[in-house]
């Protein structure tokens, strides 16, 4: 994170109208439940997968040290969906005039303000307990960091006030590179920084692309995302810097690892390059554009990466630093 801008009724009593409260008591809890695992945005997790595990086996390469992997993910998931979980607490007032966010849990008033703030709290309590006794204390405090970071700095300091909101405050996104490498290491080295990086200059054009479909829906908020507040033929040329900075610093990495993730690297980065130079060249031309496309080819960018990365790490071929005899 259908896709279609504009606003409809989003008072508690349409709201009502359109999906009745269940009567039986078994009803009402399983919705109560359901609201709950919403407050997490369980798919915006897959990003937590899509950066540890591959860290994870980079930084034993060559080994899958499963049990430590799942519980690093358990770990990751529970400070990840307190994050999600305390930023719908911070956004509730804004989560209820926009489109894409009006069906969220406290949007519509399916949980309490309050119990939300608590079962978030809960939850950071959670992951940094269990993160300290199934990895290590360096693991939980880093997730502690990220949500702390997410919450404070982006949620409500920079995302009401600047159009690079996403640009610091996505380095919330990218600490699962670090939580990974240290939970498999104990210490943070210098491929997991890159990885942390590859993200960080990611973060922005996956992020405008989903806000030039939304620029209306973040207006009416008062969320001053770039497109909101610059012309689209400014946003897609900042989204090519970006692009072009992820890109290459993927390509830092190919010296410590092997061909497999070299190949993937250099193809996959020049056909998320293609689709944002050609995003560019039709606001240039004020042609119509497709942004969601753009955005729906950075996760599968990343995911191929990433993805690519995990199996040169399990395979150990020699790397690229091996083959060039240094």
């Amino acid at each position: 994170m259908v896709f279609k801008g504009g606003h409809g009724t989003n008072t508690p009593s349409a709201r009502s109208a359109a999906a009745p409260a269940p009567s039986s008591f078994a009803g009402r809890a399983g919705q109560t439940v359901l609201a709950y695992i919403a407050l997490t945005k369980p798919k915006v997790i897959e990003l937590l997968l899509v950066a540890t595990i591959p860290v994870m086996l980079l930084a034993d390469r060559g080994h899958v040290n499963l049990p430590l992997i799942l519980s690093t993910l358990f770990g990751g998931w529970l400070g990840a969906a307190s994050a999600n979980t305390l930023n719908m607490v911070a956004d509730a007032d804004i989560d209820q005039k926009m489109k894409r966010t009006e069906r969220r849990p406290l949007a519509r008033h399916a949980v309490p303000v309050r119990h939300a703030l608590i079962f978030g709290l809960v939850l950071a309590a959670a992951s940094f307990a269990w993160l300290s006794v199934m990895a290590n204390v360096l693991s939980a405090v880093l997730v502690l960091v990220t949500i702390a970071f997410y919450l404070f700095v982006y949620t409500m300091l920079l995302k009401r006030r600047t159009s690079q909101n996403v640009v610091w405050g996505g380095a919330a996104g990218c600490m699962p590179t670090l939580v990974g490498w240290s939970a498999a290491t104990g210490t943070i080295a210098w491929p997991a920084v890159v990885l942390f990086l590859v993200i960080f200059f990611w973060t922005p054009p996956h992020t405008w692309a989903l806000a030039m479909r939304y620029r209306e829906d973040y207006k009416a908020a008062g969320v001053p995302m770039l497109p909101v507040v610059a012309p689209e033929t400014v946003v897609a040329r900042q989204m090519v810097w970006y692009t072009w900075a992820t890109v290459i610093t993927t390509l830092v990495l190919i010296p410590a690892a092997g061909l497999v993730y070299a190949i993937a690297a250099v193809l996959c980065g020049g056909w998320f390059l293609y689709a944002v130079h050609k995003l560019y060249s039709q606001t240039k031309a004020g042609q119509e554009i497709k942004p969601l496309k753009v955005f729906l080819q950075s996760n599968n960018y990343l995911a191929v990466l990433f993805c690519a990365l995990s199996v040169d790490s399990i395979l150990n071929y020699s790397t690229v630093w091996q083959l060039l005899g240094l």
